[in-house]
C-alpha cells in the first residue's frame, strides 16, 4: 500500500510540474532571473528614482535655477544648511552663481539623462539600420560600411566629440549631434555581428527562397533575433553618453553656463575646491557617479540574463 501511494504521489507531482513551467511566461522568467541579483535590483530602483527626479524636477525643486528673479549673487557659495535671500534653506549649499545645489542637480539630472537618452536612441536607430544592411547584403556593401566603422572606432570617442563641438559650438542640440556621431558605430558593429550569425541559418534562407521582400526578411526575421545583445549595448552606451557629456561640459565645450548639467556643475565648483567650497563639485559628482553605476549594474545583469554563457 505504501509503495502504491508513493507511486501515485510521484505521478501527481510529475503531472503538475509541466503546468507550473507552462504557467511561467518568458517575461516572468526574465524578471525572476533578473531579481536573483540584489545588486542589479538595487541599481534598477536607484536608476528609477533618478529618472523620476529628473522628470519631476520642475515640481519638486526648491527653486528654479533658470529663474533670474530667484537667483541672487548674494547667495553665492553658501555652505550646506544656510538660508538663501528668499528664505529657502540650501540643504546642499549654493554654487558660484547663487543657485541652490539641490535644484541645480535636479535640473542637471534632467539634462544629462535627456542628452544620453536622445543621443542613444537616434544612434541606435542609425546603427541598427546600417548593421542590418551590412550583414544582409554583404559583399561590397559590407566591406565599405565596416571600413567606415573601423575608421571611426580607431579614434577615441572624446577626440571625435571635441572636434565636432569645436566646429558646431555649444548647445544641447550640438552635443546630442556629437554623441550620435560617436555612438552609432558601436551599435552597427554589434548588430552586424549578431545578424551575420542569423543570416546563415535555415529559416532566413527559407524566407529568401520564398521570395519575401528584403524589408520583411530584415525586420521580421533578423531584427528580433539581434535584440538581446542590442539591449545590453544600448544600456551601457547610455551611461557612456552621460559620462562623455559630463566630461565635455567639464572641459567647457559642451553646454553653455546657463544649462546646469552635472558636468558643468562639477566644473563650476572645481575652482573653489582649494578654498574649501567642496559641496559645489562633490555633490554633483556623487549624483553623476550614482547615475552611471546604477545604469551599468542594470546593463551587466541584463547581459547575464540574456546570455547565460557570460554569467561567469
Amino acid at each position: 500500500m505504501t509503495a502504491t501511494a508513493d507511486v501515485k504521489e510521484l505521478k501527481g507531482v510529475a503531472a503538475e510540474a509541466p503546468l507550473a513551467v507552462k504557467d511561467q511566461t518568458p517575461f516572468r522568467r526574465f524578471l525572476s532571473d533578473f531579481a536573483e541579483s540584489k545588486v542589479a535590483v538595487a541599481g534598477f530602483f536607484g536608476f528609477l528614482i533618478i529618472v523620476l527626479i529628473a522628470i519631476l524636477a520642475p515640481w519638486i525643486s526648491p527653486t528654479n535655477p533658470y529663474d533670474l528673479a530667484t537667483v541672487d549673487i548674494l547667495d553665492s557659495r553658501l555652505p550646506p544648511g544656510e538660508s538663501m535671500m528668499t528664505g529657502t534653506v540650501a540643504w546642499l549649499g549654493t554654487d558660484g552663481l547663487g543657485r541652490d545645489m539641490v535644484s541645480a542637480m535636479f535640473y542637471g539630472l534632467r539634462i544629462s539623462l535627456g542628452v544620453g537618452a536622445a543621443s542613444g536612441l537616434v544612434a541606435l536607430c542609425i546603427g541598427v539600420c546600417v548593421g542590418l544592411a551590412s550583414a544582409y547584403f554583404g559583399g561590397r556593401v559590407d566591406t565599405v560600411i565596416m571600413r567606415i566603422v573601423d575608421l571611426q572606432l580607431s579614434f577615441p570617442a572624446i577626440l571625435i566629440a571635441l572636434v565636432l563641438l569645436a566646429t558646431l559650438g555649444k548647445g544641447v542640440d550640438k552635443i546630442i549631434i556629437a554623441l550620435i556621431v560617436v555612438q552609432w558605430a558601436y551599435y552597427a558593429r554589434t548588430v552586424r555581428g549578431s545578424a551575420l550569425v542569423e543570416r546563415s541559418k535555415e529559416y532566413v534562407e527559407a524566407a529568401m527562397c520564398l521570395g519575401l521582400s528584403h524589408n520583411r526578411v530584415v525586420f521580421r526575421h533578423l531584427l528580433p533575433n539581434v535584440m538581446p545583445p542590442l539591449i545590453v549595448v544600448g544600456t551601457v552606451q547610455v551611461a557612456h553618453a552621460i559620462a562623455l557629456e559630463a566630461t565635455l561640459s567639464f572641459l567647457g565645450i559642451g553646454l553653455p553656463v546657463t544649462e546646469p548639467s552635472l558636468g558643468l556643475l562639477i566644473s563650476n565648483g572645481f575652482e573653489y575646491m582649494m578654498s574649501g567650497k567642496y559641496w559645489i563639485s562633490i555633490f554633483p559628482g556623487v549624483a553623476l557617479l550614482v547615475t552611471i553605476v546604477s545604469i551599468n549594474l542594470v546593463g551587466d545583469r541584463l547581459r547575464d540574463v540574456l546570455n547565460p554563457r557570460l554569467a561567469r
